[in-house]
């Protein structure tokens, strides 16, 4: 569906919804649950998550790609719209850039009440070598018009979401679109895009929540007015009331995860460790400003004291860092907390409570048993 063709209304299905106090996780929900999945906390690891560990969304279904026979299309308000296969961008200068990406919705499951929609608990989440061209070239020989205000991205999936058919489509303001850190790429730790993960092409917009960078993309369409299609005007939204129009979801907020110690219980994931020195880890980032300070609590919250958080790394400003904490373990039940802080602020210990469950950074809280 073009950028420029009204989106479809059908029945009323799928409404959003809060769930009602005490609801468990539905069917629905739990469906969503297979088609997506998180990567494992102790994935944190590695500086560079294999793809297959790495986390996915997908909206509707995969789309089957044939690359051989893949077209990009670039008009608009543009001087000379654009027809571009694949070999034609593999052709042109190629950037590899380390990029962390995060969903949106990450933490979604852990509000109270709970936002009625993929589940997520903490673990939508990585962090991947992404090969690609940059797209401020591209839209510079299509000519923009003086008049340009969005750049709208749209891919090849199509389905129905809220009562609304449409193909995923997704604007940016131009400012954003033409910066030199975005990307239209086509291969994934050195390897082509697996399919979940947009095959062949997809953008890259680095610092942006995942609904950004559009998958499977097939157009891109120049505007000269604010793009007001489903995923822009009514998806991603923080509001707390149905009836306001809310803000929109762009950059990724502060956060720190902690790579699971010792080892866990098969049901509850609650961990065990021995007395002693037990070394904590995980990574931190933030997609609207640099990382400045990771603290940790060993006791519910109710004090904090400083990580060691790895130096920043020029080459790959966009990435997750590391941070390590050294924690003498006492007998007993401890709960384990951790929080970043960026330039303009630190992550809540209390929920800060939107409808959709949107970039929700609220601390990661984990029990764990010290024993003797």
């Amino acid at each position: 569906m073009a950028a420029d063709v009204a989106p479809v209304a059908l029945a009323p299905a799928g409404r959003a919804r809060v769930a009602d106090p005490g609801e468990g996780v539905g069917l629905d929900e739990l469906a969503l649950a297979t088609r997506n999945h998180g990567m494992p906390l102790e994935a944190l690891r590695y500086d560079v998550t294999p793809p297959g560990l790495h986390y996915v969304l997908t909206h509707f279904d995969i789309p089957a790609a044939d690359p051989a026979s893949w077209e990009l299309r670039i008009g608009g308000a543009v001087d000379r719209p654009l027809t571009l296969r694949l070999d034609d961008l593999m052709r042109r200068p190629a950037v590899t850039t380390r990029v962390l990406l995060e969903c949106a919705g990450n933490g979604r499951a852990r509000l109270e009440p709970r936002p009625v929609s993929q589940p997520w608990l903490l673990e939508a989440v990585g962090t991947a070598e992404w090969t690609g061209t940059p797209l401020a070239p591209l839209l510079e020989e299509a000519g923009l018009s003086p008049a340009a205000v969005d750049v709208v991205f749209t891919g090849a999936d199509h389905g129905v979401e809220r009562g609304v058919e449409q193909d995923y489509a997704r604007g940016l303001p131009l400012a954003e679109a033409v910066r030199p850190e975005a990307l239209l790429v086509w291969a994934m730790n050195g390897q082509p895009l697996p399919p979940q993960h947009g095959a062949p092409l997809r953008l890259l917009i680095p610092g942006w929540y995942g609904m950004a960078h559009v998958k499977w993309l097939t157009r891109i369409d120049v505007l000269t007015e604010p793009f007001t299609g489903y995923q822009n005007a009514t998806a991603y939204r923080l509001k707390v009331d149905a009836d306001e129009s809310g803000e929109p979801v762009t950059r990724i907020r502060p956060r720190a995860l902690l790579a699971p110690p010792g080892w866990p219980d098969f049901m509850t994931r609650e961990r065990f460790v021995r007395a002693g020195a037990v070394p904590l880890s995980g990574r931190a980032w933030s997609g609207r400003a640099p990382v400045t300070r990771v603290e940790v609590s060993t006791d519910g919250g109710r004090s904090w004291d400083d990580a060691v958080l790895a130096p920043a790394d020029a080459d790959h400003p966009f990435a997750w860092r590391a941070w390590t904490y050294a924690w003498t373990a006492t007998p007993g039940p401890h709960e384990v907390l951790v929080r970043a802080t960026d330039e303009q602020g630190t992550q809540p210990v209390e929920q800060e409570w939107n409808r959709q469950g949107m970039a929700n950074n609220l601390v990661q809280r984990v029990p764990v048993t010290v024993l003797d």
